[in-house]
């Protein structure tokens, strides 16, 4: 693996109401634009004033069309909300699926994760569609997440299965005033009539103690069609990281492998099947500065060996801290400023990767980088 090519897609401005560019997501389109979104905002940790946020190139990331808001956020049950992040997945041809997170922004005084009680704000997903790469879009459709009863922000993109099954992403969050113990979970939930309904569900990610979280996954659908989730996996007993979990789908999301250790410290993108077979595993490293790295496995996900490694962004200084509590975890989340690296295959077998980065917490750009796997 080797880095051919990178970029900048878009740059955060200092004191304007894009300073902070991060949450990103892309996408390849057949015709060879790449479709990124993202999040804008005054600052990293705003609720009022954020926009999601797209772009594209037509010429391997050389220019960006000027980002644009391509879908206002409905007022839901008389609540004025925001759209806090918009993922899109290739359906194939011109055709792209964004999911989006609406939040409630009807009280600006509230923060989105309340550190009282491990909380947060009203969140529900939306999904668009676009048939013209990605020029307009189909009015905004809430999802039906019943019999789901918490908020459910998505972590990634939806899946377009090989039998044309759409598979929503997300996790289980508690309200915002909910006093009783956060109970975590990732959930798949599948629609087979264009997102028209969503009837089957699947959890990825749960435990049964409540002691381990296996959030933020990160789904990615592999060349033989199965599924590899990934997750960053979050002790809540001994308030401290452990290494990225994974687990397995050969049937479409409906059953999974027991999980495993996959020995990798940090926060993981999508795994992506590279063009030698192997599987790509994107992620942050912050066991010291953060750094940003790419490893890659020759058994399926089972291992990802550290002399595969490939550091696609470094940082400087530590982002971590010592946590006693949630609200600690949240707290340095916060102020991260290098993350959430998101992958698209490429035709040809290289990977592009994109992720947030800059000198503050809120003021990052959004970044691309080009990696041969061949």
């Amino acid at each position: 693996m080797k880095i051919v090519d990178r970029g900048t897609v878009v740059r955060g401005k200092k004191g304007s109401p894009a300073s902070s560019c991060a949450f990103p997501g892309v996408a390849s389109l057949p015709s060879g634009r790449w479709l990124c979104g993202y999040r804008a905002a005054p600052t990293k940790p705003a609720v009022e004033g954020q926009r999601a946020m797209l772009t594209w190139s037509d010429d391997q990331g050389r220019r960006w069309r000027e980002p644009f808001e391509p879908l206002r956020p409905p007022v839901l049950d008389g609540k004025r909300g925001v759209f806090r992040s918009v993922y899109p997945t290739p359906l194939g041809g011109d055709e792209v699926l964004v999911t989006l997170l609406w939040v409630d922004a009807s009280d600006p005084s509230l923060p989105f994760f309340n550190e009282k009680n491990d909380g947060l704000l009203e969140s529900r997903l939306f999904h668009s569609v676009s048939t013209d790469g990605g020029e307009s879009w189909s009015e905004p459709a809430l999802m039906d997440v019943n019999p789901i009863q918490m908020w459910t922000p998505p972590t990634g993109p939806a899946l377009l299965l090989p039998d044309g099954t759409w598979a929503a992403q997300f996790e289980l969050n508690k309200h915002f005033d909910d006093g009783t113990p956060w109970r975590h979970s990732s959930i798949l939930m599948f629609s087979r009539d264009r997102g028209r309904t969503w009837p089957l569900l699947s959890v990825a990610g749960n435990d049964p103690s409540n002691r381990m979280f296996y959030w933020d996954q990160r789904p990615g659908v592999l060349a033989d069609g199965s599924i590899l989730d990934a997750f960053w996996t979050y002790d809540n007993k001994a308030a401290v990281y452990r290494n990225i979990h994974a687990r397995r789908s050969a049937d479409g999301g409906r059953t999974w492998s027991a999980l495993w250790d996959t020995g990798v410290p940090g926060q993981p993108a999508q795994p992506v099947t590279l063009a030698d077979g192997r599987i790509g595993l994107v992620y942050v490293d912050r066991t010291a500065a953060p750094l940003i790295k790419m490893r890659a496995s020759a058994d399926g996900g089972a291992s990802f060996p550290a002399e595969t490694e490939l550091v696609l962004y470094g940082g400087e200084g530590t982002q971590t801290e010592r946590k006693g509590a949630m609200r600690d975890a949240w707290a340095e989340m916060g102020r991260f400023s290098i993350g959430l690296p998101a992958t698209a295959p490429l035709a040809g077998g290289d990977v592009l990767v994109v992720y947030y980065a800059g000198p503050e917490t809120d003021v990052t750009d959004v970044e691309w980088v080009r990696i041969s796997t061949g």
